[in-house]
C-alpha cells in the first residue's frame, strides 16, 4: 500500500443511507473580529444596526476563566490563572480574569480551573482513506509485503472511501488536530462531508506522471526500466488541481485550503515538478511531495538520474519555503544542507516512522535550521501520538551525541513544530499556531484532573509524557466549538462509526476471503 492512498479501483458506487450522514450540516463557522480596547471608540461613530451588532459580538463572546494557557511559544512559560477571551473567529484578550470579565460583560464564561487551553496542532500529512487497512498496515512494513490478492482499499466505493476519510476525521478531532492536510488524488467526491466536520482543511491534491510508476520497493527497483512520463498524466493531475481549486479554495471564509502536491519524487518528471509550483506561486499557496521516504527510492534515483532525491528537486527549482516535503528519513549531509538553504519545511511523520523501523535525522535538520512540522500518515490520524513518539525517538535518535542524553527536545519544542511549525506549512504563520490576542481562535481545551495527570508541574511535560488523547475536553475552530465537554457537534459520530465498522467487517472477510492474512514470523493465518 501506498503513502499516496492510491483511489483508483472499487466498485460501482451504492446509493446508501450513508449519504445523508456524510453531507451533515457543519457548524456555522467565522464571525467579525473587533478588539475590547476599540469598542466603546468605535459605538459613538456607529448608527444604531451597526452598533447593535457590535454590541452583540461582545455578548457573544466566550470567555475562559482562571485557566492555563499553553501558549505554544517554546521558550514563553505557561500563563497560569488567566482568562482568555474569544470573539469572533480571534483571541481578543488574555489576561486577569477580573479585568477581561470586564471587558465581556454579556460572555459565555467557561469556568477553565483544572483545564489547560493549548493551541490546535496541524496534521501535515494524512491520507484518511487508509483507515481501512487499520490493524493491518502498520506491520508488515513499507511498502507494505504482505502480498495480498485484494487489497483492503480496491473494495471501497467511493461513498465508503468518504466514509473512512469521514472517520478518520472524528479521530483527527478527539485527538486534537484543528488543521488537517489531507493528501492524495481524487479529493473532489469527499470534499464536502470532510468540510462539514468544521476542521480546517488543506486539500492536497496529488499527482504524478511517470508511467507505471509507483512507489519504490527492492522488487520494484529490481525490475525497473528507464523512467517514462506521460504528458497526458501531467496534464490531467493538473487538470484535477485546478478544477479542486476552482470548486473549494477558501471555501468557508478560508477555513479550506487547496494546494498542489506531487506524489513521490521517483515518479515526477521535472515538467511537473515546475508545474505545481509555478501554480503554488501563482496563487500564493504551499505544495508538497513525499520525499526520502525509502532506500529503494534513493537507489532509484541515484540509478536514473544520477542525483540523490533531494538534489533532483534542487535541481528542478522545486525546493523553497512553500515546499513541506514528507520524511526526509534517509536525507544524507548534502541533502539536509539543500533543504536548510532553500528553507524548506519538512514533514515528519514520527508514529509512522517509528512502525517502520525508521528515525529519521530530525537533530540535524533542525541544527541546519529547517522548519519542522508532524503529521500522522497512513492508518492512524492521532496527533497527541504523534507528538509523544516524536519527542522520546528524537532524544533516542540525539543519545549517542549529546552529553546528557535525555534533554532534547523538550515538550514546548514538540508542540511549537505541530502548531507553530503546522502553521507555516499550510502558510499562514501570522493566523495560526499560536495563542495569542489576534491569533485565529483554533483551539483544545484539556481536563488536566486526571488520575494519570495530577500531581503535576508543568502541563505540557505531564500530558505529552503521561496523558492521553482522551484528554482533550474541547477542540475550538475559528472560534466555534466543533467538540465540546466530549461531544462531537459536526457530525452523528455514533452513527458514523457503527456505518464504518460494518463497511470494516465486510472488506475484511473479502480480504481473508482471498488471501488470508499472515503477520511477519507467524506460520497461520490471523483474521
Amino acid at each position: 500500500m501506498s503513502d499516496s492512498n492510491d483511489r483508483s479501483g472499487g466498485p460501482t458506487d451504492q446509493h446508501l443511507s450513508r449519504r445523508q450522514l456524510l453531507s451533515g450540516a457543519g457548524a456555522a463557522l467565522g464571525a467579525a473580529f473587533l478588539m475590547p480596547d476599540q469598542v466603546s471608540a468605535r459605538l459613538s461613530a456607529l448608527g444604531s444596526e451597526e452598533e447593535n451588532r457590535a454590541r452583540q459580538r461582545l455578548n457573544d463572546a466566550i470567555v475562559f476563566t482562571n485557566t492555563t494557557v499553553v501558549t505554544g511559544d517554546a521558550h514563553r512559560p505557561p500563563l497560569v490563572d488567566v482568562a482568555l477571551a474569544v470573539s469572533g473567529d480571534r483571541i481578543a484578550a488574555i489576561g486577569p480574569t477580573d479585568s477581561v470579565l470586564a471587558q465581556y460583560p454579556g460572555a459565555e464564561v467557561i469556568d477553565g480551573r483544572n483545564k489547560a487551553l493549548l493551541p490546535g496542532v496541524m496534521n501535515c500529512h494524512a491520507h484518511l482513506s487508509a483507515t481501512i487497512a487499520r490493524g493491518f498496515n502498520e506491520d508488515f512494513g513499507f511498502p507494505n509485503r504482505a502480498g495480498l490478492d485484494v487489497s483492503p482499499g480496491s473494495l471501497l466505493s467511493t461513498e465508503e472511501r468518504t466514509l473512512m476519510s469521514v472517520i478518520a476525521a472524528v479521530e483527527s478531532i478527539r485527538c486534537g488536530a484543528t488543521t488537517v492536510v489531507q493528501y492524495t488524488g481524487g479529493i473532489a467526491p469527499e470534499a464536502e462531508a470532510l468540510a462539514n466536520t468544521g476542521l480546517r482543511w488543506v486539500f492536497a491534491e496529488a499527482a504524478n506522471d511517470r508511467i507505471d510508476g509507483t512507489v519504490m520497493s527492492p522488487e520494484r527497483l529490481a525490475a525497473s526500466e528507464t523512467p517514462r512520463f506521460s504528458e497526458s498524466m501531467r496534464e490531467a493531475g493538473m487538470q484535477r488541481i485546478q478544477d479542486l481549486f476552482s470548486a473549494w479554495h477558501g471555501h468557508d471564509d478560508g477555513r479550506v485550503q487547496v494546494f498542489p502536491s506531487v506524489v513521490h519524487t521517483e515518479n515526477a518528471s521535472p515538467e511537473l515538478l515546475q508545474a505545481v509550483r509555478a501554480f503554488a506561486e501563482e496563487h500564493d499557496l504551499g505544495y508538497t511531495i513525499h520525499l526520502n521516504q525509502t532506500h529503494a527510492e534513493v537507489d532509484y534515483m541515484l540509478r536514473y538520474h544520477g542525483v540523490r532525491p533531494t538534489e533532483y528537486l534542487y535541481q528542478h527549482d522545486f525546493l523553497g519555503p512553500r515546499l513541506f516535503a514528507a520524511h526526509a528519513r534517509y536525507a544524507d549531509e548534502r541533502e539536509i544542507e539543500l533543504l536548510a538553504s532553500t528553507n524548506t519545511i519538512v514533514a515528519h511523520q514520527a508514529a509512522m516512522a517509528a512502525n517502520r523501523g525508521v528515525s529519521p535525522p530530525i537533530p540535524a535538520l533542525r541544527e541546519a535550521g529547517c522548519t519542522i512540522c508532524l503529521g500522522t500518515d497512513n492508518n492512524n490520524n492521532d496527533m497527541f501520538a504523534v507528538m509523544k513518539v516524536a519527542m522520546l525517538t528524537e532524544r533516542i535518535r540525539r543519545g549517542g551525541d549529546d552529553e546528557h542524553p535525555g534533554l532534547l527536545p523538550q515538550p514546548e519544542d514538540i508542540l511549537q513544530d505541530a502548531a507553530l511549525g503546522g502553521a507555516h506549512a499550510i502558510q499562514q504563520p501570522d493566523d495560526l499556531g499560536l495563542l495569542e490576542v489576534g491569533r485565529k481562535a483554533d483551539i483544545i481545551v484539556l481536563d488536566t484532573l486526571k488520575p494519570h495527570l495530577v500531581p503535576h508541574g508543568r502541563v505540557l511535560s505531564v500530558w505529552l509524557h503521561n496523558g492521553q488523547p482522551s484528554d482533550v475536553e474541547s477542540v475550538m475552530v475559528d472560534g466555534e466549538f466543533i467538540m465540546r465537554d466530549h461531544r462531537v457537534l459536526t457530525v452523528d459520530e455514533e452513527a458514523i462509526v457503527a456505518e464504518a465498522n460494518s463497511v470494516g467487517r465486510r472488506v475484511w472477510d473479502e480480504v481473508q476471503g482471498a488471501n488470508p492474512v499472515t503477520p511477519p514470523g507467524r506460520t497461520m493465518s490471523w483474521g
